[in-house]
């Protein structure tokens, strides 16, 4: 008897039978959009306020790389957010070249005013798919939130700003566990008809598996155009590229990142950071994936966010460096 080849298969009984190839990586981009987050959400996160001068010298080393869509602040109550009360001295002195989208994150009308007037481009605007967890970052039910993002949303389209929308908790929320992958969809949902031009998933606490993606996308994709989605992976438990992976498979083209993994949550106990920016560099360009990034200036950005924070930072390409790629 001949060797049975990979797609063969025998049962307890001995009965031959044939296996079903998986076939993976078909559906693959050429290209993805990448959303720098670390100057905002890394640095919100961090235990000693980043002095402006440093905070200035990571967006620059950002734009250096190539990154073209850059998150730099949050127009929140310096009660809130200590580490982000520089947020308007910050958008007065920060380089903006052209072709590089700045953005903030604006809780309602007066951060918009105070995004107005810094002259950006972009703002966005962010609650939970958990209700307890909506309660502990904005002390609002998901009800009230959406409900007051109405004045904000129409506020920046009056003034020819673009609005995008995070949900987060998605896979999973520290307080409640699981959340109904439907709450998701109907928030995402009101975003879009209220003017977000898109909404980034976020998995707050890097809970997901590349099992529970798919079926959290496949419930999403079905009512939403793939472009108006994206995925905000935390990598706390190593998963965040394996997610990614599941992503783009399915059709997502948009990615936020934060380099050397910088971040968490303040309302989220536990959770690490973003997945590192050099690390989803890596992998996209290992695989013939374009970013429009410059992965060795990448890799320098990540170093120089560890001398600004002043501790190691969880990314690993930054530290372990730079091999030939192949696709």
């Amino acid at each position: 008897m001949g060797v049975p080849s990979f797609r063969d298969g025998l049962t307890r009984h001995g009965v031959r039978r044939t296996l079903c190839r998986v076939s993976l990586f078909e559906q693959l981009p050429d290209r993805v959009s990448l959303y720098e987050v670390s100057p905002r959400d890394g640095l919100q996160n961090e235990r000693l306020t980043v002095p402006l001068r440093e905070k200035l010298r990571l967006v620059d080393a950002l734009v250096a790389a190539g990154l073209r869509r850059i998150e730099i602040t949050s127009f929140v109550s310096p009660k809130w957010i200590p580490q982000l009360a520089d947020a308007d001295d910050l958008c007065k002195h920060v380089f903006r070249p052209r072709g590089v989208a700045l953005s903030a994150l604006c809780p309602n009308v007066h951060g918009l005013e105070r995004a107005k007037a810094a002259h950006l481009e972009e703002i966005a605007v962010f609650l939970s798919a958990s209700e307890t967890h909506n309660r502990k970052n904005v002390n609002k039910t998901v009800d009230n939130t959406l409900s007051a993002f109405a004045d904000t949303i129409s506020g920046a389209h009056d003034a020819g700003i673009r609005v995008r929308g995070y949900v987060s908790t998605v896979w999973g929320c520290p307080y409640e566990g699981d959340v109904d992958p439907r709450k998701t969809l109907t928030i995402a949902q009101r975003l879009l008809a209220m003017g977000c031009y898109q909404v980034s998933l976020g998995d707050t606490i890097g809970a997901g598996t590349p099992l529970q993606t798919k079926r959290i996308l496949t419930l999403l994709l079905a009512e939403i155009p793939t472009e108006k989605l994206a995925l905000h992976m935390h990598d706390t438990r190593g998963t965040a590229l394996a997610n990614i992976l599941v992503g783009l498979e399915m059709g997502i083209r948009d990615l936020d990142a934060s380099i050397a993994g910088l971040g968490g949550c303040p309302y989220a106990p536990g959770a690490a950071g973003n997945v590192a920016t050099e690390d989803l560099v890596y992998m996209l360009h290992g695989m013939g994936i374009e970013t429009g990034v410059d992965l060795e200036r990448l890799v320098e950005a990540g170093r120089a966010a560890e001398v600004i924070v002043g501790r190691p930072l969880p990314g690993k390409v930054h530290n372990s460096g730079l091999r030939s790629l192949r696709a």
